[in-house]
């Protein structure tokens, strides 16, 4: 793989990681298209996959430190209930256990753990088959058909007001599973997430906030999953330029599509995407039946 061919991956995965139409999908697509050979290489994925997750740090990252911080509070408060449960009273007084969940913040992180289990056990289980949908552009043809209707129909929503205590738990796990089964090649992830929260009710602002920080342990757990296959991973100089350039080429463009989907999410304009992902689900299927006679 060349240094521009590793760009134009990087690109692809910018550009189609937080825009929902696919990031999987539209790299199985080009690598089968022009013939692309990564050579299977683990370091490449994850070093794309760094490269749009820098994104959303950069973005979010006043989220994200409140976040944390209300995750290392939680903690605290988990384990000061802890010695006060083992701590023997001396009066009839009823004990004062802190309350864990008492803010929006904390809400937020008990939900994204909440629809982070689901997604990594589809992840996990389903490793196999998302592997082999890849090796074809029909499955990719086909999932981004389901995108497109996905995406019209979360603009027809109306009703969406919720903020994070005014969400479920059930709907956290429906949320997750959403996300879980946007690991197949051409059902977006982002597309998927955010139409997830919005079919919930979740307010439009929130709904993109919580996609794309609901994608951060997902594509870590990714990452440490492949960890194995990457430690006996060779690379040589040549390579590791390459995708360093691929790296940053996808951090460039994911940060370009990141604030163009939150315009167009507010604006209930997923629909220009529905139409994208119909065009290019049927060029995928046709190309596909195509190279079946060549």
């Amino acid at each position: 793989m060349s240094v521009f061919q590793a760009i134009f991956l990087g690109i692809v995965q910018g550009l189609t990681e937080f825009l929902p139409v696919s990031s999987s999908g539209h790299l199985s697509i080009f690598q089968n298209l022009f013939h692309i050979d990564t050579g299977g290489s683990v370091a490449f994925d994850v070093m794309l996959h760094v490269g749009t997750l820098f994104v959303v740090f950069l973005v979010y990252w006043k989220d994200i430190c409140k976040l944390v911080i209300e995750a290392c509070r939680m903690i605290a408060d988990l384990f000061m209930n802890l010695k006060l449960a083992l701590t023997p009273r001396q009066d009839a007084q009823p004990k004062q256990y802190r309350r864990i969940i008492r803010t929006n913040y904390r809400k937020f992180v008990a939900l994204v753990i909440v629809s982070t289990i689901p997604t990594g056990l589809i992840g996990y289980f389903g490793r196999k088959l998302i592997e082999d949908a890849s090796a074809t552009m029909l499955v990719p043809g086909i999932c981004l058909l389901i995108t497109g209707i996905i995406l019209l129909l979360s603009d027809r929503v109306e009703n969406c007001w919720k903020i994070p205590r005014d969400v479920s738990w059930g709907e956290g796990i429906l949320i997750g599973i959403a996300q879980g089964f946007a690991t197949l090649p051409g059902i977006s992830r982002s597309g998927t997430t955010i139409a997830a929260c919005t079919f919930c009710g979740f307010e439009r602002k929130f709904a993109v906030k919580y996609s794309f920080i609901l994608s951060i342990p997902a594509i870590l757990g990714a990452a440490v999953l492949e960890l194995k296959d990457l430690v006996n991973e060779s690379m040589t100089p040549s390579m590791a330029g390459s995708y360093i350039a691929g790296m940053i080429a996808a951090a460039v463009f994911g940060y370009i599509s990141i604030r163009i989907v939150g315009q167009m999410v507010l604006r209930r304009k997923m629909k220009i995407f529905a139409f994208y992902c119909f065009g290019a689900g049927a060029l995928a299927i046709i190309a596909h039946i195509v190279m079946l006679f060549i």
